[in-house]
């Protein structure tokens, strides 16, 4: 529907700009687009009503979509003054095709192979929503041409639904919060993609790192370091070299001809720290944590805010363990990911990512290895009576995952957490471990990281809390806000105090009323404002206003102070 939904786009277009070159029009996840070169020609905003109000008139008349197969030949006819249809049919007889599908529909003839639905009048409820920028093929050596985004439904009920998200997807956007609440940068002296975290930003970081490390000591998992950089020997073995380097950012040295590369993720290096020394089986089960940063060289395109970066890091863990214990780690890490989610709010379920028996290339190591994991993550998974669905493809090159996918509060799905089985590095980097025989066996390596990418996970979270955060997140809890300058000393005082019990407290004492204070500080989201005039200071207490609640009346300093301590061991 959604792909019919895109050809009544087109011929609409065709419409109003007769010399507009089509692309491209595929159905995406809950919509569609269509790419256009409108040439000289220029298309705004206004004209996507025109635009809606034809494809309303093409639907009522239900038109029929008609498919043809033409010989490649007919098809270079058909569409001689469409360059970009033409360059798609060159690629066809490339691949060894003699014929074309086409579908005729209104006005409109395009190269496309289906399907559709019967008629015109089929289609569901729509909404075009907005122009983009987008490269023909995705590649920046190509024309920039012009994609008319929409989307389409099978009732009025689901579109309005969805139209809500967007427009709440806006109030959200956590490029706008993570500037409104100054928690990072992008310059374009560093680069496209790289974050600059701030004060505030780098301290939201390291809560969200430390509370991870504080659950995986509990677990008995010690962190490592390892270098951002690695020879590429490292990782021909690892199996990057070959499935990954397009997305490997390269390093030169002045001194060596040797190649390295920005690690793209941890793993290859946790083999050398494991294969350091020779191991026992009693030593395994083997884990280590490290959270050093990480490189992809992504898309220019594909950039945006925290969501997509070229740096980041990831809470990744590595556990070499024996057959018998994969079990026993893979519920605990589990078991951590249930404590996490609970502690962030977020709804999730569990997607089994497995090998694709149509794409063998894009993955490594023997197929009897890969059933014998993907069965283990069923049977886990199945154990634990874990809602999950089947992801075919989905999987590592290197073997299956069980990924966590969390819904924030639009209902928008977000993977987080991933759980590897990975047979095929220990044999690559040909890891040991002598068991109880005296005999060498291969460990299993588990990837694990849980809340995955802390900057990917404080996106997650600033749109999900429209940026007002959790007390025990919020870089400021608590701004104490004197109504005269009269009562300063006595708010510093206050604000000690909070510092005292390692709270983090701002002192607004610059010269303004007590209502813009007030109004900055609930634009900051700060859960906590401590009002304090000559009563406060005279019965030495605070007068609590709560974010989004309003005034909470006045208290003694040290009860609040306890209330809050409270609040945030719970991690509400």
């Amino acid at each position: 529907m959604r792909h019919s939904c895109s050809h009544v786009l087109a011929a609409a277009v065709l419409k109003l700009f007769p010399n507009a070159k089509p692309a491209i029009g595929p159905a995406i996840e809950e919509g569609f687009y269509y790419d256009f070169d409108f040439g000289k020609e220029k298309i705004s905003e206004a004209d996507l009503e025109k635009t809606s109000s034809l494809m309303i008139q093409i639907m009522e008349s239900k038109q029929p979509f008609k498919k043809e197969q033409v010989s490649v030949s007919e098809a270079r006819k058909i569409f001689k003054d469409q360059p970009f249809k033409l360059e798609l049919i060159k690629d066809l007889e490339k691949g060894g095709e003699k014929k074309v599908l086409i579908y005729r529909t209104s006005d409109l003839i395009d190269l496309c192979a289906g399907p559709h639905v019967e008629n015109t009048g089929k289609i569901g409820p729509f909404k075009l929503l907005s122009l983009a920028g987008a490269y023909w093929r995705g590649s920046e050596k190509n024309k920039m041409l012009t994609r008319i985004y929409g989307t389409c439904f099978p009732t009025q009920k689901e579109l309005d639904k969805k139209l809500w998200q967007l427009e709440e997807a806006k109030k959200r956007d956590h490029r706008k919060l993570g500037a409104q609440l100054g928690l990072w940068t992008f310059s374009k002296l560093v680069g496209a993609g790289l974050p600059l975290f701030t004060q505030k930003g780098a301290l939201l970081r390291r809560l969200i790192t430390q509370f991870i490390e504080d659950l995986q000591s509990k677990q008995g998992i010690s962190q490592v370091w390892t270098p951002q950089i690695a020879k590429s020997e490292l990782f021909k073995i690892s199996g990057h070299y070959e499935k990954y380097r397009e997305n490997m950012f390269k390093v030169y040295s002045n001194y060596s001809e040797e190649e390295f590369y920005l690690k793209p993720m941890n793993c290859p290096q946790h083999t050398q720290i494991y294969a350091s020394k020779p191991r026992s089986y009693r030593d395994l089960p083997i884990r280590m944590s490290d959270f050093a940063m990480l490189y992809r060289d992504e898309k220019p395109g594909e950039l945006s805010g925290l969501a997509r970066t070229r740096s980041f890091s990831q809470d990744d863990c590595h556990i070499f363990c024996r057959e018998d214990q994969i079990i026993e780690e893979m519920n605990k890490a589990l078991d951590m990911t249930e404590e996490i989610m609970a502690a962030f709010g977020l709804k999730y379920r569990y997607r089994l990512s497995t090998r694709d028996p149509e794409h063998p290339e894009k993955f490594i190591g023997d197929l009897k290895d890969w059933k014998k994991a993907e069965k283990l993550g069923k049977q886990i998974l199945d154990e634990r009576k874990m809602e999950y669905f089947l992801g075919v493809g989905e999987a590592a090159f290197y073997g299956p995952k069980i990924d966590l996918i969390a819904t924030d509060a639009l209902e928008r799905e977000w993977q987080l957490s991933t759980l590897q089985i990975d047979f095929f590095m220990p044999k690559r980097f040909k890891l040991t471990y002598v068991d109880k025989k005296g005999t060498q066996q291969r460990p299993i390596m588990l990837h694990r990281a849980i809340a995955g990418s802390p900057e990917r996970l404080i996106m997650i979270l600033l749109e999900n809390y429209v940026g007002a955060l959790p007390l025990w997140l919020s870089p400021v809890q608590v701004v104490v806000i004197p109504i005269t300058d009269k009562e300063i000393k006595y708010a510093k005082d206050v604000q000690a105090k909070f510092i005292a019990h390692n709270l983090r407290a701002e002192l607004a004492d610059r010269n303004e009323t007590t209502s813009a204070k007030i109004r900055d500080a609930e634009l900051q989201k700060v859960p906590y404002m401590i009002i304090v005039g000559p009563k406060e200071e005279k019965n030495k207490s605070v007068a609590v206003r709560q974010r989004s609640e309003g005034d909470q009346g006045e208290t003694k300093l040290e009860k609040f102070i306890s209330k809050i301590q409270e609040e945030i061991a719970k991690k509400k």
